[in-house]
């Protein structure tokens, strides 16, 4: 039996990704115990839903932690394996325990490969470190436990050191070197790790680097399977609902939400009950009624989305990945919001909005006079746009931003809008009658 002991602090955006990866092993004897150190996202809410062990530590530090997780483990084999690492195939767990036939091993560390948005600096050391020939360590004490497995038997004669505060894998490694064992690299259980194990300031040089060793084919572009995440739709409501052409115009939305490929759940967030009622006619779910103060024009939607994450939590509805949109954009493209979410998840952002690309002439208040932002008079092949932000048409990002109030983080993609019925936003009465006249054709030929 093998115990597989997964260390977190915070790991709510890799958990659910990395426990799906290791339940669908192919080696099926196995336990899993979380270290978790006083997470204060919705790391242990998620990992709560897979059959695992919970261990709560106050102090962290990386021996001591994986100490404790084998302490309360049984299997015969220890398998260390960081929260933020998602195995590759369902072969890792068999690629890793094939290596102790040779009862000389004493432990076996695998392959970290990095994900496509891995930062350069990282990316570089990955590559470098982490080859593709298996290799028998007798005297290189080099070891990962963010990837790796241990006897049992080994460690109840050599614990990991419970006081370093770094590279406890290494101490480890050196001293069972020393009574004669042997150290596997085994590059066919792989992983895959945003974080590298070093730092370097020099990023020109490191992105000459990882440019050649990407061009001999040895990093391949990863991409998390975006289809595995729980990724929620979620549709703030102010008041009752009006009619656009031949649909109300809360419909158009839910269309668009009921069209995804990765949305699990379409959820509208509203004070009104004939709203609600209708909503779920449409197929949408209203798990709960928010309260009408929340719907005061002075209320910012930022706490009307920090309202609704909290409701759904509550519920136990725990989003990977939120999409927020608005009603009052009902000429959406069909695959607008796919192609957000699949460019959040492919490139690492924070978040993803659509964008209008403008080259007028643009200026803005400064002391007291007016700044031009633009360059000037300039052909406009060779001019670079200004991006207006249609947020309200949609934006894409992480519960944790929701949850902070900041709602689209620091690290932001742009999806560049061009049909420029998506520009009309239905609010004022003009709008209203614009749209009116031509929703019902446009959408006709946009399904």
């Amino acid at each position: 039996m093998v115990s597989i002991i997964i260390r977190t602090k915070n790991e709510e955006r890799w958990i659910t990704l990395c426990l799906k990866a290791v339940f669908a092993q192919d080696y099926k004897d196995f336990e899993v115990i979380v270290v978790d150190n006083k997470s204060t996202d919705k790391t242990v809410s998620k990992a709560k839903a897979f059959d695992v062990k919970l261990i709560s530590i106050d102090e962290y530090l990386p021996g001591k932690a994986l100490n404790a997780g084998i302490a309360a483990s049984k299997g015969d084999y220890i398998c260390c394996l960081s929260g933020h690492c998602i195995p590759v195939n369902n072969h890792w767990l068999s690629n890793l325990i094939r290596n102790f036939d040779d009862k000389k091993t004493a432990g076996v560390y695998g392959r970290q490969e990095p994900m496509s948005f891995t930062p350069n600096f990282d990316k570089r050391d990955l590559l470098n470190m982490f080859g593709q020939d298996r290799r028998v360590q007798v005297k290189d004490s080099f070891f990962h436990n963010a990837n790796s497995m241990i006897r049992r038997d080994v460690w109840k004669k050599i614990p990991f050191d419970d006081k370093v505060t770094n590279i406890e894998d290494r101490v480890w490694a050196k001293e069972v070197l020393n009574k004669g064992y042997n150290i596997v690299y085994e590059p066919e259980a792989s992983v895959y790790h945003y974080h590298g194990i070093h730092q370097d300031n020099d990023a020109e040089r490191c992105h000459n680097v990882v440019r050649i060793l990407e061009s001999l084919e040895l990093a391949k572009k990863k991409k998390l399977d975006t289809e595995h995440l729980n990724v929620v739709a979620l549709i703030p409501v102010k008041g009752s609902i009006e009619r656009l052409g031949d649909r109300p115009l809360l419909e158009y939305t839910i269309a668009r939400c009921k069209q995804s490929k990765f949305i699990k759940h379409t959820i509208v967030s509203t004070d009104n009950k004939g709203v609600a009622d209708l909503a779920k006619k449409l197929g949408a779910e209203v798990p709960f009624l928010r309260t009408e103060e929340l719907s005061a024009d002075y209320v910012d939607l930022d706490k009307v989305l920090q309202f609704s994450l909290e409701e759904m939590e509550k519920l136990s509805i725990f989003p990977d990945v939120l999409v927020i949109l608005e009603i009052t954009y009902p000429f959406r493209d069909a695959g607008l919001i796919d192609n957000m979410i699949q460019q959040l998840v492919d490139k690492g952002l924070d978040s993803v909005v659509p964008v209008k690309a403008e080259y007028k002439s643009c200026w803005t208040h400064k002391d007291g006079e007016l700044e031009r932002m633009d360059e000037g008079f300039l052909p406009r092949a060779l001019k670079k746009p200004f991006y207006i932000g249609l947020i309200g048409l949609g934006c894409v990002t992480y519960p944790g931003f929701i949850r902070d109030g900041s709602r689209l983080g620091d690290k932001i993609g742009i999806i560049e809008v061009s049909d420029p019925h998506s520009y009309i936003e239905v609010r004022s009465g003009k709008e209203r009658e614009l749209a009116a006249g031509i929703i019902d054709n446009w959408w006709k030929g946009n399904q």
